[in-house]
């Protein structure tokens, strides 16, 4: 070669190095106009390496009492750079580390592992994933104490990808309302969808280079944009009850084989969602949540009898009617130009008194009222309609809520028989949601307030925004009008549609509904059945409403499928509320006098004391734990099962045998007193929800 063509070789070899050399700083010391712009974009693609996103972490979702209904629990994928490791280090961990991930993977021998890994680093492949298969956070760092592993990233080259999935620890239940997101981490449907802004956080940068086989592996050259993560949203809902409003609403779908149901409990003053089951039947037979029926428009019906409360309320504002005055409803049929209006009684009801007819449902006796008094000014009825806020949305908190459906006398689909039908819950439309916030203002004394299920978007303990109860109308009717709803709501449970519910210690105030289902513009011998109201009466905390969809058998009206789903639920929600009533002591099964003492506990511990104090004592329970019964001068030792799952008796334990069982069932406990367990607030035999709190009352 001659002296001329090495040098020309010579300043091409150095105009290349210095041009790589020069890239590599500009590339470094300029990633935000490489971010930018499309010439460093591609400059950057020519050197492999990319900005990409660095994933924030989601904010969790929480019930009421802080337990997580979703969160995001990081897994990892292993990976390694077999270059990194020196030799040295590589051949005294390279067989120990094959061994340890073929135990624990089971699907590679250890031979195959290394002879994967050793290929990679003779090829010089600068990244490996070891395993697809995704591994939790306690694993991860047992692997981090590996061999060549515990060397870190530099040394021992390896990584462990992140990974985060979304997880429900109440498994199924809300999951509806809780909602769901999609690979990307965004929210698709529920509250992950309608907060999924503040839930979501932002997004970080990093640098990114390519790798053998198609991978991208990090760059951490100090010049990362770090994610900031999501907030966390703090919930109305109550895990317990919701676990109550579920288990009663599928007991009674199951028992009629309906479409869908519906079952939402709201507290009365602050409008705050405590459970929300929305359960449909799938072609195999199953129940699960598929649409939000209570908010959406899919769930926006005809109501039926449950709208009778806005049409008496719009009576008694327009008249002077009393509720002892007479209705004559015949025979049970009454015609509206060409169509006929019936009672579902046979034969009808005959004269009845205004109270009557809200009592016992009179479809007759409702349009002769309405027909009367508004059939001239059918405008007046819609603008006592649009007082009570019935023809708004509710702007609920959740995104997709469905619309209202109020006619006008202006539109073209009115006609004579309009008036009439609406009255009785026809030719409108609401959602269940929509009807509960109209029964719920009648509990709170007239006023309406807003249905809320976030109470709270917080980062850590601080609060970004907090929710506020909001008043939609502080008055939907007269203190005389809601005096009268009050009483007839009551009467609806003790003497008509509902006595079927009519037991126990409390009362219910409440409307039973049923209206037919329209299939292809025409009315069908299907029912849409609902009950809604509050408890307990005289002191409302409360309010909740049922809906099953077309109900099969013989039993498809509201006060027979709807109305005792309403009972359980209330009867659940009562039996915990220790401060709503009084609640009896462990039904006289504890004697004071001669044994006040010995009622309940460890049977080895006080058969000890027993034997000690010289008492006479018998047993055939097998179990350690027992409860007494005293027979003459002997106690006898019965059997108290404490069983996984289910909530056992502890009245009549001391506390420190009452907290021993509850906390290893994985219950929270709340103590009133001292002494011994004399009442608690959930009933004995009930499923557990794990991480409720059950109240104790010590005496």
């Amino acid at each position: 070669m001659s002296i001329r063509k090495g040098i020309v070789l010579r300043v091409r070899i150095a105009f290349i190095l210095t041009f790589m050399v020069a890239g590599a700083v500009i590339f470094r010391i300029t990633k935000i106009q490489f971010v930018e712009g499309e010439q460093w974009r591609s400059f950057g693609k020519m050197l492999g390496m990319q900005v990409m996103n660095v994933k924030a972490t989601r904010g969790d979702i929480y019930a009421a009492d802080g337990s997580p209904l979703a969160t995001s629990l990081p897994f990892y994928q292993l990976a390694m750079d077999p270059a990194l490791p020196s030799d040295r280090l590589y051949k005294s961990g390279i067989d120990s580390l094959c061994y340890l991930l073929s135990k624990y993977y089971k699907d590679l021998s250890a031979t195959q592992y290394k002879q994967m890994i050793e290929n990679a680093r003779k090829r010089g492949r600068r990244y490996v994933l070891i395993n697809r298969q995704e591994i939790g956070y306690q694993d991860q760092k047992l692997m981090q104490h590996w061999p060549l592993l515990r060397n870190g990233r530099l040394k021992g080259g390896a990584f462990f990808e992140k990974v985060e999935k979304r997880f429900l620890p109440f498994n199924h239940l809300g999951v509806r309302t809780i909602g769901k997101v999609n690979a990307d981490n965004r929210g698709l449907v529920g509250l992950e969808y309608s907060f999924n802004k503040q839930l979501a956080g932002i997004n970080g940068k990093g640098l990114f280079q390519k790798i053998t086989g198609g991978g991208w592996k990090p760059v951490y050259d100090g010049t990362e944009q770090r994610p900031i993560n999501g907030y966390d949203i703090h919930t109305t809902i109550d895990v317990y009850l919701q676990d109550v409003t579920e288990s009663a609403l599928l007991s009674e779908l199951k028992k009629h084989q309906a479409d869908y149901g519906v079952a939402v409990v709201m507290e009365v003053k602050t409008g705050a969602i405590k459970a929300i089951s929305n359960l449909s039947r799938n072609s195999s037979g199953d129940y699960y949540e598929r649409y939000n029926y209570a908010v959406g428009s899919q769930g926006s019906r005809e109501p039926g009898s449950t709208f009778k409360l806005a049409s008496m309320i719009a009576l008694l504002e327009e008249t002077k009617l009393k509720l002892s005055d007479s209705v004559q409803t015949g025979d049970g049929e009454l015609e509206f130009f060409d169509k006929v209006t019936r009672d579902h009684k046979p034969g009808g009801f005959g004269m009845l008194s205004v109270q009557q007819v809200f009592e016992k449902s009179s479809n007759v006796g409702i349009a002769a009222l309405v027909s009367k008094h508004f059939g001239k000014n059918p405008e007046k009825f819609i603008g006592y309609l649009k007082q009570m806020k019935l023809h708004q949305p509710l702007n609920f908190q959740m995104i997709g809520e469905g619309r209202p459906y109020i006619k006008n006398p202006s539109d073209s689909t009115w006609s004579g028989v309009t008036l009439p039908w609406m009255s009785y819950g026809y030719e409108l439309k609401m959602t269940p949601l929509q009807m509960l916030t109209l029964f719920n203002a009648v509990a709170n004394d007239g006023k309406m307030v807003k249905p809320m299920i976030v109470r709270s978007i917080k980062q850590a303990n601080r609060t970004i925004k907090a929710f506020e109860t909001e008043v939609i109308n502080a008055k939907i009717c007269s203190r005389k009008t809601l005096r009268d709803i009050k009483i007839m709501m009551e009467g609806v449970v003790e003497n008509g549609t509902a006595s079927n519910i009519n037991y126990g210690e409390y009362k219910i105030a409440g409307k039973t509904g049923t209206a037919k289902n329209v299939r292809s513009g025409r009315y069908v011998k299907e029912y849409y059945t609902s009950f809604a109201g509050y408890f307990p009466a005289k002191a409302p905390r409360y309010s909740c409403i049922v809906v099953i969809d077309n109900p099969k058998g013989h039993k498809i009206y509201g006060s027979d499928v709807s109305a005792p789903v309403f009972k359980e639920i209330a009867d659940k929600i009562y039996s915990i509320e220790l401060d709503m009533h009084e609640i009896k002591s462990a039904d006289n099964a504890y004697h004071t006098g001669v044994f006040p003492h010995i009622r309940a506990g460890k049977k080895d511990e006080l058969s000890m004391i027993c034997n000690e104090l010289g008492i006479s004592n018998h047993s055939k329970a097998e179990g350690q734990w027992v409860k007494t019964d005293v027979i003459n001068d002997a106690v006898y030792w019965t059997e108290n099962k404490v069983e996984y799952n289910v909530l056992p008796d502890v009245r009549g334990m001391t506390l420190r045998d009452a907290i021993y069982i509850l906390e290893n069932l994985g219950l929270k406990i709340k103590v009133n007193g001292r002494g011994r367990v004399t009442t608690q607030s959930m009933t004995p035999g009930d499923k557990i929800i794990k991480g409720s709190t059950i109240k104790l009352q010590m005496q």
